[in-house]
């Protein structure tokens, strides 16, 4: 059984980051038996701003016991779930470090990208594609949008609509998929 962690994408203490990412895992986890399926939340990992002399591609040394600690987690992983909402057209600066300090505890695993914002994250999840693919991630097709203005009461608290469940499902099940699919891979 492959293990998905749904991955937080930001670190703010007033965040609404987490009440999606715990939705998400909660429908998982009843909608797909295939799979095991853990909440990672970067905050508590309590990264530095990257800055790394030798970029992470080149060596597999993660001397910050705080990025030893979230490198441990990435790797023990098949897939993700990538929830991040949308500041400023982007991802936030903390999911951004989170990745850029690592890299082959990515290589040839799976993501699928769950977003939100007020134009429904899609700039945030258009900027994710090439950065983890970048990191020889499959990013599956389907993904998740929510808006801030609909999906969230006084844009603070999560109230998904109904109609969502389809593309989640098709989300989910692809992540798995291809997450089994590329143990084979891994496995060489």
């Amino acid at each position: 059984m492959v293990k998905i962690g749904i991955i937080t994408g930001s670190t703010r203490n007033s965040r609404v980051n987490l009440q999606v990412a715990e939705w998400i895992l909660e429908f998982a986890k009843a909608h797909n038996n295939n799979a095991e399926f853990e909440l990672v939340d970067i905050k508590e990992f309590d990264l530095p701003r990257f800055d790394e002399v030798i970029p992470p591609v080149a060596t597999d040394d993660r001397p910050n016991p705080n990025v030893k600690r979230w490198s441990d987690k990435v790797k023990e992983l098949d897939g993700f779930i990538f929830v991040t909402p949308e500041y400023n057209k982007a991802v936030t600066g903390g999911l951004k470090d989170a990745i850029d300090y690592l890299a082959s505890e990515f290589f040839h695993k799976a993501a699928g990208i769950v977003s939100y914002g007020g134009q429904l994250g899609i700039s945030a999840s258009v900027m994710m594609r090439p950065m983890l693919g970048n990191l020889k991630v499959a990013v599956v097709g389907p993904q998740v949008t929510f808006s801030m203005n609909t999906d969230f009461e006084q844009m603070s608290k999560f109230k998904p609509a109904d109609y969502h469940t389809d593309s989640v499902n098709n989300m989910l099940n692809d992540v798995v998929s291809w997450s089994e699919a590329l143990q084979t891979v891994r496995n060489k």
